[in-house]
């Protein structure tokens, strides 16, 4: 039993954690580096972008956490051979990207580690690699649910209208399900990055133990956002790669962008993000008003550009760490319900909601005409985001969770395996 003032955290993640481009890294990368400072912390990962394993293992080492990347890279998500493994899948009890994300390397990096030295608990930031863990004896575990991944698959079915990718999309969600439910019951602990998530998780999931630590913010780093507002420029930042960013961004050039130019031809629409795909870089250089940028280095000049951020979902689940970045650099916002889902925001004090994307252009015409009431808003948003969000606040929110968990765990109590 660990006495509470020190511990040595094994923390496994689906990936590196720089370049900060993305809500998952982010989040990993603060709290990592806060408990770093107290805790010995060996951070594992699959790596195969040898920039991104250089990037990760220098700024890491630089806070004294031992980073170890392992590379075994993954099937790719295009081409026949794709298409072939999603057939297939539908033969499997897991779900494909369970599969896809399967590591025997890693699982063995995993072993060794813990054979190595006394481990007195495991975090694991992608849930299906906590399959892996019960291989491990004598180690608690503790498994950060940045979404409600079953969630998001039933957003994206009722979403979806081809009625082939529909019934596809329904037997993932189902196998999420069945998946979600099996891990978080054979965790220690479970860690939900919003209360509504936790709630989900406790209701739907018949999770006993789970805690809340809310993802968070670098309030000085945003504070510094300065430049000359465009009441007409719209920014839309999200990282480029995951479906409900990307359904977003469709929705943003289907629907929401026309319907505003038709009010203020004047309006700009700026889209930043990391690894567009080829059709999003395609669709843009069509679209009259509408600038591309992926994979920047610091997203500030553009929020110190914009007038108002959109946040257009229809998918999600967790919390939206771009939210409270814009609201902590001043930046108005204006979302979906389901864009600023998680967040102890309220709309129409702090930022403009509304119920779905058909309501989003209207919305962002009034913040256009109006940027002094929607920058009051903004300013009164930062103060919230400034006294409950701060990374500081949640790393110890993180550390008592990890205390909680070593208090009430009892050795050799190892939980049911999984199936599958």
């Amino acid at each position: 039993m660990n006495d509470g003032t020190f511990m040595n955290i094994l923390l496994v993640s689906a990936g590196p954690c720089c370049p900060p481009t993305a809500g998952n890294r982010i989040r990993i990368l603060n709290l990592m580096v806060r408990l770093a400072r107290r805790h010995r912390i060996t951070f594992i990962c699959c790596a195969t972008d040898p920039g991104e394993a250089a990037e990760t293992r220098s700024c890491l080492g630089d806070h004294g956490i031992e980073t170890i990347l392992v590379t075994d890279p993954r099937p790719p998500k295009h081409g026949p051979l794709f298409y072939a493994r999603l057939a297939a899948n539908l033969l499997s009890s897991l779900p494909y990207s369970v599969r896809r994300y399967e590591s025997a390397k890693l699982r063995q990096t995993i072993e060794e580690q813990a054979s190595r030295r006394a481990i007195h608990l495991c975090q694991v930031e992608w849930f299906p690699y906590a399959r892996d863990l019960r291989r491990l004896t004598g180690i608690p575990t503790v498994v950060v649910a940045h979404d409600v991944v079953s969630m998001l698959w039933q957003r994206h079915y009722n979403a979806e209208r081809q009625p082939l990718k529909r019934w596809y999309i329904r037997q993932q969600w189902r196998k999420f399900e069945r998946f979600e439910r099996e891990v978080y019951a054979d965790a220690d602990r479970v860690v939900a990055v919003s209360p509504e998530d936790a709630r989900i998780l406790s209701e739907r999931m018949g999770v006993a133990a789970v805690d809340v630590v809310d993802n968070g913010v670098d309030k000085d780093y945003f504070a510094a956002v300065s430049g000359q507002r465009e009441p007409g420029r719209i920014l839309f930042l999200g990282t480029l790669e995951s479906r409900p960013n990307l359904d977003a961004v469709r929705q943003m050039l289907d629907r929401v962008f026309p319907a505003v130019l038709a009010q203020e031809p004047s309006a700009r629409l700026c889209i930043v993000g990391r690894n567009p795909p080829d059709w999003l870089r395609r669709r843009v250089r069509d679209c009259n008003g509408v600038q591309l940028h992926g994979s920047v280095a610091d997203v500030r000049p553009f929020m110190g550009q914009s007038g108002v951020m959109a946040v257009p979902l229809r998918i999600g689940g967790g919390s939206r760490i771009k939210i409270l970045e814009a609201l902590s650099a001043g930046l108005p916002v204006v979302s979906t319900r389901i864009g600023v889902e998680g967040l102890s925001l309220t709309p129409g004090e702090h930022l403009d909601v509304v119920e779905d994307c058909t309501a989003l252009a209207g919305a962002l015409v009034k913040v256009i005409r109006n940027p002094e009431r929607a920058c009051h808003m903004a300013e009164r948003g930062r103060q919230v985001v400034r006294k409950r969000y701060d990374w500081d606040v949640l790393a110890d929110k993180l550390e008592q969770s990890w205390q909680e968990t070593l208090r009430r765990w009892v050795p050799g109590d190892k939980k049911s395996e999984l199936t599958g």
